[in-house]
């Protein structure tokens, strides 16, 4: 369902689908350049759904904003556009019992940020996330987190494993072998994929 946030100064588009029965919805929050159209994104919430998990992806940012390309790095900005679009959903959907956030490149340090001011939040999947551009929050994460990074990923998997020696929350770590940042290659994406499902399954009600 195509919906429209209205975040109070500006509006985003978003696709919002809740399940028959769903009590729990993933938010995702794309990385830098990308949309709620991300095609990989868009794969990961059709197969949470299979699960019986609700999903929004939205647009962080108004596509005049997109065009300033130091707005993609504002995490300060984009968490704080995740915590108010959270907070637009329990309003939609107020029977909700728990959310989790998707974050992929940026948005995994956005929803890291904004689960900090969101209690709801009960779990955290980062797919191939920047969360050491969370740096100042990691010490006040509390929603159990899972960091899925590809195995020829080679920096991004260093900023990640010291990123998680910082996070006091329940926390996991998971090497795509073979995987580079995109997860274009043959069964990385699938497997990334499953290890989402199953930490969501895990702590998601």
């Amino acid at each position: 369902m195509q919906v429209r946030l209205n975040l109070g100064r500006v509006q985003l588009d978003g696709v919002l689908e809740l399940p028959p029965g769903a009590k729990s919805t993933v938010v995702f929050a794309h990385g830098s350049g990308s949309s709620r159209l991300s095609p990989r994104n868009n794969y990961v919430a059709r197969v949470l759904r299979e699960a019986g998990l609700g999903t929004l992806l939205f647009d962080l940012l108004t596509g005049e904003e997109d065009r300033d390309y130091e707005n993609r790095f504002n995490i300060d900005l984009l968490a704080e556009r995740l915590a108010a679009a959270t907070g637009w959903l329990l309003g939609q959907a107020g029977d909700l019992v728990s959310l989790g956030y998707f974050g992929a490149s940026t948005g995994a340090a956005a929803a890291l940020q904004a689960s900090v001011e969101r209690p709801e939040v009960r779990a955290i999947v980062s797919r191939g996330g920047r969360p050491d551009l969370a740096a100042d929050c990691l010490g006040s994460v509390r929603a159990p987190t899972l960091l899925v990074v590809g195995g020829r990923d080679e920096e991004v998997l260093m900023l990640n494993r010291q990123a998680l020696a910082r996070i006091p929350a329940e926390k996991g770590l998971i090497v795509v072998p073979g995987a580079t940042h995109l997860f274009e290659e043959p069964g990385a994406l699938e497997e990334a994929t499953r290890a989402a499902a199953s930490w969501f399954g895990r702590f998601l009600e």
